[in-house]
């Protein structure tokens, strides 16, 4: 099939011998060409696609004589939109049709694309039609018209892009805005975009389509989506002027792909990013990012795979991210007339010139002057006059309007103060979302205040249902505003669910025009709705997509500095959906704009600063920034002690005890964990005082109690503080409770830290079985459960594919948290150190390497798990023979960690242990065996005498004892560790066979934050 470009280039493929023919379509009619085409081929014949767009100064019979010079057959694919090309008179048409036309009606034949009538004189071209019918009657009747004879293909055409029939949607359909039936030109940028996308190399296939507000981006995107639509199996709408309602969005694909992901949008974000990669349920996938202009952490969310990526953006800097840039620039002056003379016909083309010279071939400013003059009777030289005098021109002296021409904003202003004057109601409709971000406005909610919260002047917009849709359709008629699609319930479209689209140029140039009293009063009108469709539930995942909803229109409603109750509310509960939904940056952004409008609202000590504070620590601490959300939770616990007087205050001990609750977290993960300790306790204590032992902040303190004697190494303290709380919890709640399933995990931890590996991994493999039912795969506390799953079947031996195992959940843990987050880096380090112990060095040495950089980065150098990392580097080290420079990190951890916790933790023996072996190792024999007595004797001390890290180093002095020629007291040291392997461990446990070979046992560090 042979593509014909008037204007670029043609496109051939050799078909096989049979009957030649033209197919003649307007560009808009893309995907029935060229499924016209296909078909046509399957049965044998030649076919070339030709894209008809004749300029309206070329006489009509002259351009139909110009097809007449091709060979074959001319097959005219008609629709309202082919004879609007130019735009030409329906006389003109008629005369060619009577003329050329039907002097060689057998070169020409047609297919009919619409359900209104067509011109009487089409009827010399027989069209056959194919409006709303199934895809094989329409072949049959494509064929029947041709004279072709019917029946199977005669040559099997691989399905590949366009051979789907138009009628025919793509299997998932994401929400593209409604095709423009008034769309011009612009075919060879279309055409050049989708060359750009064909021909990029697989995974490269990112194009930025770039230009000022106003010039067509948004729609010459969905254009491209509807024109190509048949070249794809999913296409894919992203609104991305707002990042959280931009992920929101994105993560919505996984559930129409069919991904078993969770609730979190970052865990949905990278299900669907791993499936487009894969290709897998679909190879051939569009997926558009409309708006995208902030780009930091662009790399985040853009997929990489065999399909194709189309942002539009006003940032230029997209090069950096590896897409092509597209440059969108104003209409060609024939599209500017030709966009004028469709939407306004009763204007000439030298009146349509003249408009379109005025404003610059700008689409946006044409489209409104396309719908003054077709809506109004005003003629266009007093419109032009108007434009020209500069009527309100003040406004373009106020700047900042992305180099849009005075004129444009002078014709913008004329429309909203003539509409001021004859529809009052749509131009208080137009304001009222000037208070709503500009994007995508759920107006409709205006719908469900009652007609008491609104001024009397705007009462009729609750109740006067007739007032409220003729506004919405003329301002939808003046293209002031676009429908949006998904703000309406299919098949029951109320105005409650009606959402509109303002192009944000709009969006400033109204807001400009309206007096600040209007401005506060409808600002305060939004911040009351907002607050009304708060849904009141954060943690309830079917509500996330409402707050990702209300999220863009808080700061533009003024609702950030809020004195209404009510509002604070919604504020605070759009920040704990941050926090729930994983939606962290933006929840960071946003804590900050809070606190500093309430600054200014509240004291320190207020109750809404605490309940900000508790919110924003929250996501600091879960993005990893735990060194400002201490700053924060300590700034505020510092104020309430010295707020607070002494003795019983009501509601005072609450306050306290969640402020302090707060700053032991944030100590935990800073590493202070006896300062830590000290302040759960007393949280604790508090808690059982004021709210009881059953309380739900009761046991969540409780647990944290657990949690931090872990941390110092108390882990029989741990267990039997954990196991407490598991029965309590198991009792209030109830057993499948997510709470009840994080004490599992903690119980099955301690087993394993406390050496007794067995148990540990019944208790964890009954609690991921219990995770995977109640929580699912993707969940982070499923993800959690089963990386400790993973490390009790390697600390308990006999399990063959742990390598297997941590390989994939790593994949899964980057999907949900990313490379970057404090629990994928902890999966890394382990799965370096299982890659290090069976011999794949270079693998464990990236692996231990990124390790280590991750958390030096997180905590600094200083933090104990940072310091603890370089005992794992030295083992790499040592086991590719460099023992010098292995034996600097062992002694650099052991020293780091004992003079930050204390010589008795366990990780400062187990750096010890590998000290030991490192000093061995370089000759240092009686350094050596001075240090393996030492540790030895701590371990027992603080592990008992069975424990597994006890026997490692009883293993290790048995080995020192022997490089000393001390064989006797050696050989009684080794006897009585393998006895108790044995019986601790079993026989053929790793530890126990390795001992009895004489390896030399080592630790390795498992990073751990809590």
């Amino acid at each position: 099939m042979r593509m014909s470009e008037p204007t670029g280039g043609a496109r051939s493929r050799p078909g096989p011998a049979g009957e030649h023919f033209v197919v003649v379509f307007a560009g808009f009619h893309r995907p029935w060409a060229t499924w016209i085409g296909h078909r046509l081929e399957s049965h044998g014949h030649r076919v070339t696609l030709h894209r008809w767009d004749p300029r309206r100064e070329v006489p009509l019979e002259s351009a139909l004589g110009d097809l007449l010079m091709a060979s074959g057959r001319l097959l005219l694919v008609l629709s309202d939109w082919f004879f609007q090309l130019g735009p030409r008179r329906d006389g003109e048409w008629s005369e060619a049709l009577r003329g050329i036309v039907a002097a060689n009606s057998e070169r020409f034949a047609a297919v009919s694309l619409t359900n209104r009538a067509l011109l009487p004189a089409t009827a010399v071209l027989e069209p056959v039609d194919l409006y709303g019918i199934g895809s094989q009657e329409a072949e049959r009747r494509l064929l029947g018209r041709l004279g072709l004879p019917p029946g199977p293909p005669r040559r099997s055409i691989p399905a590949g892009p366009g051979s789907r029939y138009p009628g025919d949607p793509p299997a998932v359909w994401g929400e593209v805005p409604r095709r423009d039936a008034r769309f011009t030109g612009r075919d060879d940028l279309l055409n050049q975009l989708q060359e750009q996308l064909t021909d990029a190399e697989q995974g490269t296939a990112v194009c930025a389509l770039l230009g000022m507000s106003g010039i067509g981006k948004t729609q010459l995107a969905a254009e491209y989506a509807h024109r190509f639509s048949s070249d794809y199996d999913v296409i894919w709408w992203v609104n991305s002027d707002m990042r959280g309602t931009q992920r929101e969005r994105l993560g919505e694909l996984a559930a129409e792909l069919g991904l078993g992901s969770g609730s979190e949008p970052g865990e949905r974000i990278r299900a669907v990013r791993e499936a487009l990669r894969r290709g897998d349920p679909y190879g051939r996938w569009l997926l558009i990012f409309d708006g995208w202009d902030d780009i930091d952490g662009a790399g985040e969310l853009l997929p990489e795979g065999p399909g194709h990526v189309l942002i539009t953006s006003r940032n230029r800097s997209w090069t950096t991210q590896g897409a092509t840039p597209l440059e969108v620039p104003g209409f060609q002056r024939h599209e500017s007339t030709g966009y004028l003379m469709r939407r306004a016909p009763r204007i000439t083309a030298d009146e349509a010139t003249e408009v379109a010279a005025e404003l610059g071939d700008i689409p946006l400013a044409l489209v409104q002057a396309a719908a003054w003059l077709g809506e109004s009777d005003m003629e266009v030289a007093d419109y032009l006059r108007m434009v020209r005098d500069g009527e309100l021109s003040g406004l373009a002296d106020q700047g900042d309007f992305d180099g849009v021409p005075r004129s444009s904003l002078t014709s913008w202003s004329i429309l909203i103060n003539r509409l001021r004057e004859t529809q009052p109601h749509a131009v208080e409709l137009l304001t009222l979302c000037t208070s709503f971000a500009p994007g995508r406005i759920p107006i409709g909610l205006v719908r469900h205040l009652p007609p008491a919260e609104l001024p009397e002047s705007l009462s009729w917009l609750a109740t006067d249902l007739p007032s409220w849709t003729r506004a919405l359709d003329s301002l939808v008629n003046y293209s002031v505003f676009t429908r949006d699609i998904r703000g309406t319930v299919p098949g029951e479209p109320g105005p409650e669910q009606e959402s509109v689209r303002m192009h944000r140029l709009v969006h400033d140039i109204v807001a400009r025009l309206t007096s600040p009293e209007e401005r506060a009063e409808h600002r305060r009108i939004v911040r009351r709705m907002l607050a009304a469709a708060d849904p009141g539930n954060p943690q309830d995942t079917r509500l996330w997509p409402r707050y990702a909803e209300l999220l863009p229109h808080l700061e533009p409603s003024g609702a950030l500095g809020s004195h209404d109750e009510r509002v604070q509310e919604t504020v605070l509960n759009c920040l704990h959906y941050c926090h729930r939904s994983g939606e962290f940056r933006t929840g960071i952004e946003l804590a900050e704009q809070v606190r500093a409008r309430w600054t200014e609202l509240f004291p320190p000590e207020h109750p809404r600063m605490l309940d900000l504070t508790v919110r924003q620590g929250n996501i600091l601490r879960s993005y990893g920034v735990f060194r400002a959300a201490y700053e924060i939770d300590r700034d505020m616990l510092e104020r309430l002690r010295a707020s607070t007087p002494a003795g019983p205050r009501p509601g005072g001990g609450t306050v306290l005890m969640t402020a302090t609750s707060c700053l032991a977290a944030d100590q935990r993960y800073l590493g202070q964990y006896t300062e830590a300790l000290q302040l759960q306790r007393e949280v604790l204590n508090t808690a059982r005082e004021l709210l009881g032992p059953d309380d739900y902040f009761t046991l969540n303190a409780h647990h944290n109690l657990g949690v931090c004697l872990r941390l110092l190494g108390r882990y029989a303290e741990a267990y039997d503080t954990d196991l407490e709380n598991l029965r309590r919890r198991e009792s209030l709640l109830r057993t499948r409770h997510a709470a009840t399933l994080v004490s599992g995990i903690s119980c099955a931890r301690d087993l394993r830290l406390m050496g007794r590996y067995r148990d540990a991994l019944a208790r964890q493999e009954l609690g991921m079985r219990m995770h995977l039912q109640v929580l699912g795969p993707q969940h982070p506390q499923t993800l959690r459960a089963h990386h400790n799953l993973v490390l009790c079947e390697r600390r308990a031996g006999g399990f063959q594919d742990v390598g297997a195992a941590m390989a994939s959940l790593l994949e899964q843990m980057e999907q949900v948290h990313g490379r970057g987050h404090y629990a994928t880096i902890g999966l890394v380090v382990d799965y370096g150190n299982h890659a290090r112990e069976h011999g794949d060095l270079g693998h464990a040495r990236d692996l231990i390497a990124e390790g280590e950089a991750g958390f030096r980065a997180l905590l600094g150098p200083a933090h104990p798990v940072t310091t603890g990392m370089l005992t794992n580097t030295g083992l790499v080290l040592q086991a590719s023979g460099e023992r010098a420079e292995a034996l600097t990190m062992f002694e650099s951890a052991y020293a780091g960690l004992s003079a930050t916790l204390g010589p008795e933790h366990p990780w400062v023996l187990g750096c010890a242990l590998n000290a030991a072996a490192g000093r061995n190792f370089n000759g240092r024999l009686d350094a050596a065996l001075e240090l393996s007595r030492d540790t030895l004797r701590r371990a027992r001390h603080v592990l008992g005498e069975d424990h597994p890290l006890t026997l490692s180093c009883e293993v290790a002095l048995a080995a020192d004892l022997r490089a000393l020629r001390e064989h006797e007291e050696a050989s009684k040291v080794e006897q009585d560790a393998l006895q108790r392997l044995t019986r601790t461990l079993g026989a053929q446990h790793p530890h126990a066979l390795s001992a009895r070979q004489r390896t030399r046992p080592y630790w390795d560090f498992e990073p751990y934050l809590g």
